[in-house]
């Protein structure tokens, strides 16, 4: 399942190589680099509170900044004010269509991703022939985000993109495709989503599963059901504990929306038995979401 939240990706590499200079440098030189990094950090956390304080304007005005950090930086804190307030945007003139430029011609991979985040959260329609396009990009991460973009904001027009997007030969797309339609909310989706629940790969079928439900079809209660069996997540090549569990998570409140009662033994024993908190909580919510109907 798609995770786009987070910080502007960095170089993990080059901040290990920094971290190992800077501790060979720390063995000869301790005390006066010390006072100097308490210093600028003193410094530079004045600057992100101010930076933290800056308005919806001040970051538009950002994206056109000559720093490049400074662009990507206000792309990102764009798209998260818009998780919390949809029309953040709405009272500033032109703001969309000024997005929307910078979408179409910024060459920064980066810049371009969370601005990708930032159109679908304005549900700005007037984007999806952009984000269709942008679904051409050669960067895979970009094509993903866009996928993102097009489910979120909500255009029935961008079903047939998305639904495009199931047959592409890279499963991360797929499965973010499978996740783009059940945020987009168009039942027409059904039968393609219903196909998707044959996918050679389980992230793919699972996607596809919890987006029927999200449709309230139950055609993907088969694979959902797999996805409560702790002995059949194991089996997945390269699943962690924190998959599974995020897994068991979303499928049993997919079951309670679209199974309903039939599946009340079933939360009853995970909220017995499973060894995740977290599951044994999302069970007993369903087994009370299903009595209360």
């Amino acid at each position: 399942m798609p995770e786009l939240e987070g910080p502007p990706p960095g170089d993990a590499a080059a901040d290990e190589a920094g971290s190992s200079a800077l501790r060979s440098f720390l063995g000869l030189f301790v005390v006066p680099l010390v006072v100097i990094i308490l210093c600028v950090a003193v410094f530079i956390g004045f600057g992100w509170i101010a930076y933290d304080r800056q308005t919806t304007t001040d970051y538009l005005n950002d994206l056109q900044s000559w720093s490049k950090s400074r662009r990507v930086q206000a792309a990102y804190e764009l798209s998260k004010i818009l998780v919390a307030d949809p029309r953040a945007l709405d009272e500033e003139p032109g703001a969309r269509q000024e997005v929307r430029r910078l979408f179409q011609e910024t060459k920064e991979l980066e810049m371009r991703q969370y601005l990708a985040l930032v159109l679908g959260r304005t549900h700005d329609r007037e984007a999806v022939p952009l984000l269709e396009a942008a679904l051409k990009d050669p960067d895979d991460t970009t094509r993903i985000y866009t996928l993102w973009a097009l489910g979120t904001l909500g255009d029935p027009k961008a079903r047939g993109a998305l639904e495009g997007a199931l047959a592409d030969p890279d499963p991360g797309l797929r499965k973010t495709a499978a996740f783009a339609l059940g945020e987009l909310g168009d039942r027409a989706a059904v039968p393609r989503l219903a196909a998707a629940l044959d996918d050679a790969v389980a992230d793919v079928r699972w996607n596809a599963a919890l987006s029927l439900a999200r449709l309230g079809s139950a055609a993907g209660l088969p694979v959902l059901e797999t996805m409560v069996d702790r002995r059949l997540l194991a089996q997945v090549p390269g699943i962690t504990g924190e998959q599974q569990e995020e897994a068991m998570v979303s499928a049993v409140r997919a079951l309670a929306a679209v199974g309903g009662a039939k599946y009340r033994s079933t939360f009853a024993r995970l909220a017995a038995a499973d060894p995740s908190l977290k599951v044994r909580q999302a069970a007993i919510e369903a087994g009370k979401e299903v009595v209360a109907r």
